[in-house]
């Protein structure tokens, strides 16, 4: 089968590259269990799958590339070799749906989240079966062949069984991920933050995080890649996750659980399927509301909180999900 990958970072990513992550899990555990996978990615990345593509590195890595070009290029030689494939499952955005005709094996989609309305019509065109990444995540009209919620590296996300005192904001700095409010939330619970990701929005993170930096009440790490991921999630004694959009899965919320560390989120998106309430976090409505969770965090058992989530987002059992529905649509 053929796993076309998305190329804006290398597979497993370096440091940022969610999509990235999760297919480079998901041919890993597909090799380990005897699956002949085809990868079809950046030519650096690293997989015991066999790697197939045309990019030589990620376009987000590469101020020369233009993005729209590689990926276009990268459908375009995955679908020249799909007839000798009995499945190809995608990964990328819309830009796959847009040449469904023009793949010869069955296709499948895992949908990682929608940009927006105007890209709709290449989903509702296609040719293509749907998984979604949680149940709150699914547009109307769609043939949705299941939800698999993403799998993490659980080797990697060792149990802490004491964090610290302090709170942690994992994941891009931008309007979406709510990383001012975080800041809010903090101040409010009296607690000191450590705010890590790219920085995806240059004048939000100007304007509105960077005038409260300074070190000590509010530190900023910028990227860390997986080595580091785990030390300073499992370190801290809360995520904090104030969404301002309809997240439709949320990595750094599995992983944060998985080392123990709970995690008190907006109500948005996924969340209330993702958290799973007084046992891996508090899910709440107001800045107010998750001062006051931040407040009564060590009513959380950190072993049980680890335990739900290695239990309900292990790479293996999303791996266990997806064979599942390769089966179904392949007969």
């Amino acid at each position: 089968m053929a796993l076309l990958g998305p190329v804006a970072w290398r597979t497993p990513p370096r440091h940022y590259g969610p999509w990235e992550q999760v297919t480079g899990l998901l041919a890993e555990g597909l090799v380990a269990r005897g699956v002949d996978v085809t990868l079809f990615a950046t030519l650096d990345s690293v997989t015991s799958a066999r790697l197939d593509g045309v990019c030589p590195r990620g376009y987000s890595e590469d101020l020369a590339a233009d993005g729209r070009v590689w990926e276009a290029m990268h459908v375009a030689h995955a679908f020249a070799r799909s007839a000798e494939f009995d499945l190809v499952h995608s990964h990328l955005d819309w830009l796959p749906l847009a040449f469904a005709e023009h793949c010869r094996a069955p296709m499948l989609t895992t949908v990682h989240g929608f940009s927006g309305p105007g890209i709709m019509p290449a989903y509702a065109r296609a040719r293509s079966a749907y998984v979604s990444i949680s149940d709150a995540d699914r547009a109307d009209g769609l043939d949705y062949v299941a939800t698999v919620y993403h799998g993490i590296d659980l080797d990697g996300l060792p149990f802490v069984p004491d964090g610290g005192p302090d709170l942690v904001a994992f994941g891009r700095v931008h309007p979406d991920k709510g990383t001012h409010t975080a800041i809010e939330i903090a101040r409010a619970a009296g607690r000191r933050l450590t705010i890590c990701g790219i920085v995806q929005d240059e004048r939000y993170f100007t304007e509105k995080v960077a005038p409260h930096i300074d070190g000590d009440r509010v530190t900023f790490l910028g990227s860390v890649g997986p080595m580091r991921r785990s030390e300073i999630l499992g370190a801290s004694a809360a995520l904090l996750h104030p969404i301002d959009f309809d997240e439709p899965f949320g990595l750094s919320v599995a992983e944060s659980m998985a080392c123990g560390t709970p995690v008190v989120a907006f109500r948005r998106g996924s969340m209330p399927e993702v958290v799973d309430e007084g046992v891996s976090g508090f899910v709440v409505d107001t800045v107010g509301q998750a001062a006051a969770a931040v407040a009564r965090i060590g009513t959380i058992d950190r072993a049980g909180c680890s335990a739900r989530a290695r239990q309900r987002f292990g790479a293996d059992r999303m791996v266990t999900d997806y064979l599942r529905v390769y089966r179904d649509i392949i007969g």
